[in-house]
């Protein structure tokens, strides 16, 4: 069978499962939605593709993403992931999940619940936008603005504009599938 998919998906199974299963389906799971939300930040200055394929290393190196483990890393911890071949080896990125695994749990405290804090940004609920091609579909939104500001003055890093409207996106806080991709929800569209 012949499915259009959005135009930045290749060819790759691994690529096509994460369009077809997981882009733009909304999860509330605070602790998928911190994963996530550090992938993200993983990927500034590299595509998305990158850091999907190395997705399970970072599982691994990163304790499954959980913040209770993170925010105990020391020096040895950083030096076993600065030589861990299989994530991105950058020292500022692997500091900034270790700082934000420690403001994840301020807002988590703070605001409730980190997923309905994050939700807030997008309403509370999943948004689809008609978006007829690839160029339609904006890098940051007034929503992807307010989450990256927000999240910066509680201290988190790597969380700019452009990489909170990919969180978003891929999060399905908002769904960007365009109009002809199998994906695409029906209904209530904005444009």
């Amino acid at each position: 069978m012949n499915v259009t998919r959005c135009g930045w998906v290749n060819s790759d199974p691994l690529y096509i499962a994460y369009h077809d299963e997981e882009w733009g389906k909304p999860v509330y799971d605070d602790l998928k939605l911190f994963e996530l939300l550090m992938l993200e930040g993983m990927q500034a200055g590299l595509s998305w593709y990158t850091i999907l394929k190395k997705r399970e290393n970072y599982r691994e190196a990163f304790d499954g993403f959980d913040p209770e483990k993170i925010i105990r890393y020391d020096d040895a911890k950083i030096e076993e992931l600065m030589n861990n071949a299989g994530i991105i080896r950058n020292r500022l990125k692997i500091k900034a999940i270790m700082n934000n695994a420690r403001v994840y749990g301020e807002i988590s405290r703070d605001e409730g619940s980190f997923g309905r804090y994050l939700w807030s940004f997008a309403g509370g609920a999943p948004v689809a936008y008609d978006r007829e091609s690839l160029k339609d579909v904006p890098a940051s939104t007034p929503q992807s603005d307010a989450m990256s500001k927000a999240l910066k003055k509680k201290g988190m890093k790597f969380v700019g504009s452009t990489i909170c409207y990919a969180f978003m996106q891929a999060s399905g806080m908002v769904d960007d599938h365009v109009r002809d991709c199998f994906c695409r929800k029906e209904g209530a569209l904005k444009s």
